[in-house]
């Protein structure tokens, strides 16, 4: 697929007017490429033509596995998107959506102008924030393997200092994993009547967890606008008596844990 361009696809979008339409000019994408909009009837989707030899279906299984890659890709992708949802309501597409060309893109809006329609009617005035629920691990928190003086006899009193200390350690770990469940407790109840949904998320671990602790909650919630401060200061404040336990809020968002992406497009 040498030399071919393909259509990179980022948000669906209600058709802009003009003056929103001259606001986005001069905004680029992946691969650095312009970003345009391609309508069918009421809604628009964002997209930026891509060479074919590194969005094709087959080099995008070798090219997602590259990690400086994939993060530059995402860095621009989101970019796109937030800077679509500051101006208006978006449906973000996941990423690496790529179509043969702009012809395949109206079709997809013109297959599925109804349930894209519904969601955007959904999230419209609604942000999304992450919030993430943490035990916090102390520095040195292990205590040292007692060695003997060579040729001393079995002391017991260094190991029993030892083990008592590990007990000592395991019961603190085991209080603020019990606080930081409260917590997640605390963050779920005190969204009710101001998240209209919330998408759970696998908790964080390996590579992408926070070494500070244990992430035990990874949750996304869609809140209407006018309530967004109050929903971040509650959320802020869940752990405030909870020794140990960490909440950490992000956002606003554009609605990505609620989107619901087109089917498999690549190469459509």
């Amino acid at each position: 697929m040498t030399g071919q361009q393909l259509s990179y696809a980022y948000a669906v979008v209600r058709s802009p007017g003009a003056e929103t339409r001259a606001q986005l000019a001069g905004l680029r994408g992946v691969a650095g490429a312009p970003v345009t909009l391609v309508g069918s009837g009421a809604l628009a989707a964002a997209v930026s033509e891509v060479p074919g030899e590194d969005f094709s279906e087959s080099a995008l299984k070798s090219r997602l596995e590259d990690l400086d890659w994939l993060e530059s890709t995402a860095r621009a992708h989101h970019l796109v998107i937030e800077t679509l949802a500051a101006r208006m309501t978006v449906l973000p597409l996941r990423l690496a959506t790529v179509y043969l060309d702009g012809s395949r893109v109206e079709q997809m809006l013109s297959e599925r102008q109804e349930a894209f329609a519904e969601l955007l009617d959904r999230f419209d005035a609604h942000l999304e924030w992450g919030v993430k629920v943490y035990a916090e691990v102390p520095l040195g928190s292990e205590p040292a393997t007692p060695s003997a003086a060579p040729g001393s006899a079995a002391d017991p009193a260094p190991g029993r200092a030892y083990l008592r200390t590990r007990r000592q350690h395991r019961q603190a770990h085991e209080d603020t994993r019990r606080a930081a469940e409260e917590a997640v407790r605390r963050t779920e109840e005190r969204a009710r009547g101001l998240a209209v949904e919330r998408a759970r998320h696998r908790p964080q671990q390996g590579t992408l967890a926070d070494a500070r602790g244990e992430n035990l909650a990874n949750d996304a919630y869609l809140v209407p606008r006018h309530l967004a401060a109050e929903f971040r200061e509650r959320m802020l404040h869940a752990a405030d008596d909870l020794p140990g336990v960490r909440v950490e809020v992000t956002g606003p968002w554009a609605p990505y844990s609620f989107a619901t992406p087109a089917e498999g497009a690549r190469e459509r």
